[in-house]
């Protein structure tokens, strides 16, 4: 049986890469590649639904998290493997939540992302060990005691991060595909809920926490 991919990522080299390692696996066709949101309804109009979806979490405008929540509600079925440069403890306790059927962080050999594809298709769920353990810790943290950042939402976290590398306001906006305001309403709402009152604070913890470099 012939397995239909689509490969979503915004850096070309790097899809290109993903699509040859890809293209090992026997069972394997990927029909369409896209580097956003926007061009991948276009290839799903174009070709239909695929088996498998490999999509990065950093994508512009709406990230790899969004798109998949979005997909759930038109597509039930589709399988959908997140690849990310993030480590795992960052993102993959919210991709599985958004319903991911795996997380592989691209520093990975390319021998995992077969096996991670091979699990998909499956319809078994990849997890590596470290994802394991931050999902343990995830489920076992009482919601108090939760670090201030896993209080955002996904949205809210992306923003944070921004924020956090520097970036101008404008250039969070042009980011995420969102007003200048929005980003704002964002950024008084993450210093609410993280009980912090300026952007030095937000980025001071998130250098000391290891969300940006």
């Amino acid at each position: 049986m012939t397995v239909r991919l689509i490969v979503v990522d915004d850096h070309a080299i790097v899809r290109r890469g993903i699509v040859q390692v890809l293209a090992e696996h026997p069972d394997v066709q990927v029909v369409a590649e896209a580097h956003d949101y926007a061009s991948l309804r276009t290839e799903l109009k174009k070709h239909g639904e695929p088996d498998v979806l490999v999509m990065d979490v950093g994508l512009p405008g709406k990230n790899g998290i969004d798109i998949l929540k979005a997909l759930k509600e038109d597509h039930p079925r589709l399988k959908v493997l997140m690849v990310s440069m993030y480590p795992e403890d960052q993102y993959a306790v919210r991709a599985f939540r958004a319903g991911a059927f795996g997380y592989l962080n691209k520093a990975s050999a390319p021998e995992k992302l077969l096996e991670a594809l091979s699990q998909v298709i499956a319809g078994k769920k990849y997890v590596t060990p470290e994802i394991a353990q931050a999902l343990i810790e995830n489920l076992n943290a009482p919601e108090d005691n939760a670090a201030p950042h896993e209080k955002l939402s996904d949205r809210e976290f992306q923003t944070m991060k921004l924020i956090a590398s520097g970036k101008r306001l404008a250039d969070i906006a042009d980011a995420l595909a969102l007003s200048p305001k929005t980003v704002s309403v964002y950024r008084a709402r993450i210093l609410e809920k993280m009980g912090m009152s300026n952007n030095a604070e937000l980025t001071h913890y998130a250098i000391k926490n290891g969300l940006v470099e």
